[in-house]
């Protein structure tokens, strides 16, 4: 969320942020709304001075009965009046609340221009594509003939966009989370996390998830919460309307969670195979720093995820999100893409994102440097990595011709010495 008094001190930039990224802003709605609001605070503060004014006259009327009954009038028109500015203000208060959380957040000067994929600007790649001798095959065919995939078990449990892994394959999902855990924490300084996953409302409102994409969540009715979309939503609110110490950041989290969400891409797009499901699982880096750390942090993190695929040895490339492909709370976004050579594209395993101050106003997370008022923290957070595509891409790049899949040496300690998927 923006602060209103930036809105009020910088209308054409927030106007021109949010038409970078193809986003609507109700700008001057909020500046008439805010203007009507400052007349009603003056109205109330005239009011409740009046008030005042006149309650202190009741001595000077002591033994006029009829001065301090029309005094007494006189007040209680006033007490009604200031209840009516009260309620006025109120409601004025809320939808001034409702305006600025539909605001997005204009994104950082380093932000190139644009509308859509295509304008990603690719700023490095590593490792050579993988070749072969033989016309590689694409993950779900690999996965159906060494039996580590069950989707039409899946649908009769859950539905469509539901995965079951079975055997080595669940074996390798999990080692994969063990060794991108035991990357964060024991070699990038990270804290391992392990939140609840369902969140209240207001916790969706603080990372920016609701609510806007309120259609996108799976809703539990029963105390109004949610199953959460990603990590990013219970580590992001761990410190929600608290003040830290300016010595305690950078806060570093990790945390491996199950996540849920109800659209899973364009549709027709992705729909065989294990890439875009409602269910998936993803290992996420979450970041609480000084504002004027956040960028030097944000290039960190993506040195953090990419970290995951160079120990993998997966190709990947990685680009800089254009405006209007970053999303509506991204200050500014890395994605990475993973080379998936049977299916002969990249499939994004990670975006890593600065928020600004954008999330940490809505969450309410400050920090106070000593002599200093607070200030609100600059939140980061990046998946480090997506655990369906990065299986996919590891299946596909470690093929044999006989259909097996080599596992990279790296992971062979968590699966017990395993050397090949047969």
């Amino acid at each position: 969320m923006l602060g209103l008094q930036f809105i009020r001190d910088n209308p054409d930039r927030v106007r021109q942020g949010a038409i970078r990224k193809g986003e609507e802003a109700p700008v001057d709605e909020i500046l008439a709304l805010d203007r009507a609001h400052r007349l009603v605070l003056r109205e109330d503060e005239s009011l409740r001075a009046a008030l005042k004014s006149s309650s202190a006259r009741f001595p000077e009327l002591a033994g006029d009965e009829e001065g301090q009954q029309r005094l007494r009038t006189e007040l209680a028109e006033l007490k009604l009046r200031i209840q009516a500015t009260g309620q006025r203000r109120k409601e004025m208060e809320d939808q001034l609340q409702q305006l600025l959380l539909v605001v997005p957040n204009p994104p950082h000067e380093s932000v190139p221009d644009g509308v859509s994929d295509e304008d990603n600007q690719v700023v490095r790649t590593w490792g050579g594509l993988p070749h072969f001798d033989f016309a590689p095959k694409t993950h779900y065919d690999l996965g159906e003939g060494l039996g580590i995939f069950d989707f039409e078990r899946a649908v009769k449990i859950s539905g469509s966009r539901f995965a079951v892994l079975r055997g080595e394959g669940a074996r390798l999902e999990r080692a994969l989370t063990s060794l991108m855990l035991d990357l964060a924490t024991r070699e990038h300084g990270y804290q391992e996390v392990a939140p609840p996953y369902i969140v209240t409302r207001s916790c969706m409102v603080g990372t920016a998830n609701l609510p806007k994409f309120e259609e996108d969540a799976f809703h539990v009715v029963e105390g109004d919460r949610f199953l959460i979309p990603t990590a990013e939503v219970p580590v992001t609110n761990l410190y929600r309307e608290e003040i830290l110490e300016a010595e305690q950041l950078p806060i570093r989290h990790v945390a491996w969670t199950p996540c849920w969400r109800s659209e899973a891409g364009a549709p027709g797009r992705d729909t065989r195979g294990y890439i875009r499901l409602h269910q998936f699982s993803k290992v996420e880096l979450v970041k609480f720093v000084r504002p004027e750390d956040s960028l030097a942090e944000l290039e960190s993190l993506v040195g953090d995820a990419e970290s995951v695929l160079q120990a993998l040895g997966l190709h990947y490339r990685v680009r800089l999100m254009c405006a209007g492909d970053m999303g509506f709370a991204q200050w500014k976004k890395y994605d990475l893409d993973a080379w998936a050579p049977g299916m002969g594209r990249y499939l994004e395993v990670s975006s890593c994102s600065a928020f600004g101050d954008f999330q940490a106003r809505r969450a309410g997370i400050r920090f106070r440097a000593p002599g200093l008022r607070p200030e609100f923290v600059h939140t980061l957070n990046g998946s480090a990595l997506a655990l369906p595509r990065t299986l996919d891409c590891l299946l596909e790049t470690y093929q044999t011709e006989r259909g097996t899949v080599v596992i990279p040496e790296r992971l062979r300690p968590y699966m017990g010495g395993l050397a090949e998927l047969v």
